[in-house]
């Protein structure tokens, strides 16, 4: 977390929530002087839990070029890990701490389970969005409604599912991403006899089949799954979709095996005018969650450049 901070920190404010004045003396303790103190705000807000791109707010630009954060509705991954009281608090605390006004969309959504092009595209999965512990009395239909209507967004593109080991239920955002308003990075797995290969195929071959509303087909970058990681044997859900795309640099998933380098290579060339930044997730996966799922960025019209973690 400290690399992670360091890294955003050198072009961007980053702001860190934590649980109470205690907790922040030990997060400054750790950061030390990697970080300009003017780099880094303190947020004293309780959670439950580390991952703040699935429980705190997902900030949007408006009609009228304001910014506003919406505030889904959070039940800790379908009523996985009660209670989640402090967590489903979040968004509206990030919400405060920045000034901006809120939307509350009637939906249980993750921000981890989403993933737009900003150009009207939204990539979710069957598996993730369609689960019954989400939202059972909302149809597919139902739910596309309220995506385009809080997320702006014009077009759904469904994917399969997720990764093995995934207790999500298959956020697409350890399979596929968009890098660009009609590419995409897509997870593969070669090796046929793993649990991954026959989903992320399934996903593969849904994005090479959909076309954006304009018509034209999405470029797919394929991006290799790492070696499989096991704790205290359970399946980890590690993958180099995780990412996060900050201002200046990207910071990419680390799981110290031969995959690594050409999976930062092929994100170095989706990014050409940002650094990559390897971050060595091996303990944070142990969480269930990597970069990408401890972030949530905020666009910056009218606000300095911001990333929470």
């Amino acid at each position: 977390m400290v690399a992670i901070v360091s890294a955003l920190g050198e072009s961007e404010l980053v702001r860190i929530n934590v649980l109470d004045e205690v907790h922040e003396r030990h997060a400054r303790r750790l950061l030390g002087t990697c970080v300009p103190r003017h780099r880094i705000a303190f947020h004293h807000v309780p959670t439950d839990d580390a991952w703040c791109r699935d429980h705190g707010a997902i900030f949007v630009v408006n009609a009228r070029r304001k910014l506003m954060a919406l505030n889904f509705g959070f039940n800790a991954w379908g009523g996985k890990y009660l209670p989640c009281d402090r967590d489903a608090a979040v968004a509206a605390s990030m919400a405060a701490a920045l000034g901006v006004p809120q939307f509350v969309p009637d939906m249980v959504l993750e921000g981890g389970s989403v993933d737009a092009n900003g150009a009207g595209a939204l990539l979710a999965t069957e598996q993730c969005l369609l689960n019954p512990n989400r939202n059972p009395d909302l149809k597919r239909a139902d739910i596309e409604v309220r995506l385009k209507h809080s997320l702006g967004v014009r077009q759904v593109i469904w994917l399969e599912g997720g990764i093995d080991g995934d207790d999500t239920d298959g956020h697409v955002d350890a399979v596929a991403r968009f890098v660009a308003a009609d590419r995409v990075v897509a997870a593969v797995e070669a090796d046929s006899g793993d649990a991954n290969h026959r989903p992320l195929r399934a996903n593969r071959a849904r994005l090479a089949d959909a076309r954006l509303s304009a018509g034209q087909r999405l470029e797919v970058v394929e991006l290799p799954m790492p070696e499989p990681l096991h704790w205290r044997g359970r399946r980890l859900p590690a993958s180099y979709v995780n990412f996060h795309a900050a201002n200046d640099v990207v910071l990419v998933p680390r799981f110290g095996c031969r995959q690594d380098g050409p999976a930062a290579d092929i994100l170095g060339q989706c990014f050409p005018a940002r650094r990559i930044v390897p971050i060595d997730c091996r303990h944070i996966v142990i969480g269930l969650g990597a970069v990408h799922c401890l972030t949530q960025q905020v666009p910056a019209l009218r606000y300095t450049p911001a990333t929470a973690a």
